[in-house]
């Protein structure tokens, strides 16, 4: 038998990398995290971030990257409890610049977010305008966390047993701290801060701490001293990095990502690995740092104040939610990448489909590719999908977007004459669904993103059309289109597969027989049609347009 090539390459060429041959990453991190605990069957996999404004796509990252660890986990036959932490107790610090009663909201600070007032008046407070949003957009890509909200598990005292396990240590996770800072801790330092009973704000100093349950804490705004029990009264929170590893504690989590900002050296991961370990007596979760998300394409839509970021309803005008999930689901969460606004829109529903064929057994491959983009198929799909659930299946119908965005420009968005051109795809299972998904978020992307080459519109009726540079060959193609308009299926989506061969060669023949090159016949031709030098592939598009109304423009030309 003939031994494999290193690094075999698939039917499209790609090698077969060092990733592909280990398996997915989730899959590794599942298989780690079972053999770190074995015989436990309850896994917790958590997440969070802080609501202090739109939930952008790079954090919705993290949130996935362990939704992804979690179904694998599951397809091992574990049962996981996956928790997503709103860290809503947080003071909210800074009025951003585009809200609307800057000078009201100002009073409003350093109080917890949950506090805050929703500028916008559509929900009881900041932090749940942004929670909703985040916790719809999230659940359309098929992700159902238990939500915990931090100032609910705060007010409710739920953490009293960690704050004082802090406070009793608190010296030494001060040590701890240093050990990582050029400059110690003050000698005042304390692991809590409290939201003054006089006003909700945290604009208080501690004074100390009574064992077992009292802090006195000074109110700079009522300038007076109070005391406040934690185990009856919700107004203390520890602070970040001791907060994380309490909650790893109290939650028993086995695996949490966080981004660059959490992982460098004497982050807030590293100090929390220590405390977990030397304060609470635990072992900190299996950790996987994430990488930045950014977007290209989005020209004069890119927000100054927001940076290259986008959030996950703007990527679900543009991408099905399974397209989402696979663009995320095929790279490896320490690698950054870009969220395509442009023409690579193209590119990333290609890849998707091919990803698609692999998986139903409609396209061939090496092997082991085809293994691995299936299951990253698996777990793009917005159900718990496995290998089970694709077997004996029947591909789903895929309509090419870049097909799509053109047929769907020829009839200027009218997504009920474009469906014409697919009646054998929209009668397949699911067909008038996923064509009415991918039709409305192409045609979304061509008004709203699309560059303006690839853009086209066909000449109204009415409209002038330029005297025709060389008539002679207009007047042959005319011709030519009167004569196939005259064919049997012409006029019905059939026609294209049917025709479309022949009408380029026809084209070709007279562009020869007039002299002129690809240069000079193509840009005539499409400068009459549409006004631009160039468009989509001339025999196709002529016969989607409809011959007749393409001979009936071109005509004009010639007067």
């Amino acid at each position: 038998m003939q031994k494999p090539e290193k690094n075999p390459k698939s039917a499209q060429g790609a090698e077969i990398d060092d990733e592909i041959i280990s398996g997915h990453w989730a899959d590794n991190a599942a298989k780690d995290l079972i053999q770190k605990h074995p015989g436990k069957s309850d896994f917790v996999c958590a997440s969070g971030i802080s609501p202090s404004g739109v939930v952008h796509i790079g954090n919705f990252r993290e949130v996935f990257t362990s939704e992804l660890v979690v179904r694998a986990l599951r397809d091992k036959g574990k049962k996981v409890r996956f928790l997503y932490s709103w860290d809503d107790y947080d003071a909210f610090r800074k009025v951003p610049a585009n809200l609307p009663n800057q000078e009201k909201l100002a009073g409003e600070l350093r109080k917890p977010l949950s506090d805050f007032p929703d500028p916008l008046g559509t929900d009881k407070s900041y932090a749940s305008h942004f929670e909703k949003l985040f916790e719809s957009e999230i659940s359309q890509l098929g992700i159902e966390p238990d939500y915990i909200y931090q100032n609910e598990a705060y007010r409710s005292c739920k953490y009293a047993d960690g704050i004082r396990i802090a406070l009793e240590n608190q010296s030494k996770i001060a040590e701890i701290l240093n050990r990582y800072r050029t400059e110690p801790l003050p000698a005042s330092w304390s692991c809590v801060t409290v939201y003054s009973a006089t006003n909700g704000k945290d604009d208080t100093k501690i004074i100390g701490y009574e064992a077992p349950n009292t802090i006195r804490y000074f109110c700079r705004e009522a300038k007076k001293e109070l005391t406040t029990d934690f185990t009856k009264e919700g107004l203390v929170k520890l602070l970040w990095r001791v907060d994380w590893p309490m909650r790893w504690a109290h939650e028993g989590v086995d695996f949490e990502p966080g981004g660059k900002d959490h992982s460098s050296q004497g982050g807030s991961y590293e100090t929390g690995v220590v405390i977990a370990r030397e304060i609470y007596k635990v072992e900190p979760p299996h950790y996987v740092q994430y990488d930045f998300v950014l977007a290209k394409g989005l020209g004069a839509k890119l927000s100054s104040s927001s940076g290259n970021l986008i959030s996950v309803s703007q990527a679900l005008e543009v991408y099905e939610p399974a397209v989402i999930r696979w663009i995320f689901a095929s790279r490896k969460p320490n690698l950054d990448f870009t969220i395509a606004f442009d023409l690579d829109v193209m590119k990333a529903y290609d890849d998707f489909d091919r990803c698609e064929r692999y998986a139903f057994g409609a396209e061939e491959g090496e092997p082991k590719r085809v293994n691995y983009e299936k299951r990253i198929y698996e777990l793009s799909c917005t159900a718990h999908t496995t290998d089970a659930d694709l077997k004996g299946k029947p591909l789903p119908p895929q309509f090419g977007i870049r097909h799509l965005c053109n047929i769907l420009q020829i009839f200027e968005g009218d997504q009920t004459r474009a469906q014409s051109y697919y009646q054998e795809l929209l009668s397949q299972p699911g067909g008038e669904a996923r064509y009415k998904s991918r039709a409305t978020r192409a045609w979304n992307w061509i008004q709203n993103y699309a560059p303006e080459a690839f853009r086209f519109k066909i000449r109204p009726d009415g409209e002038e059309v330029p005297a025709a540079k060389y008539p002679e060959a207009v007047k042959a193609i005319v011709a030519l289109l009167e004569d196939y308009a005259k064919k049997p299926k012409v006029t019905e989506s059939a026609g294209v597969a049917l025709y479309e061969e022949k009408l380029a060669s026809d084209l070709f023949e007279i562009m020869k027989a007039n002299s002129l090159d690809a240069k000079t016949f193509f840009p005539e031709v499409y400068g009459i049609l549409i006004n631009k030098p160039s468009g989509p592939k001339l025999g196709s598009f002529l016969l989607t347009m409809g011959v007749a109304r393409a001979a009936a423009i071109l005509n004009r030309a010639l007067k």
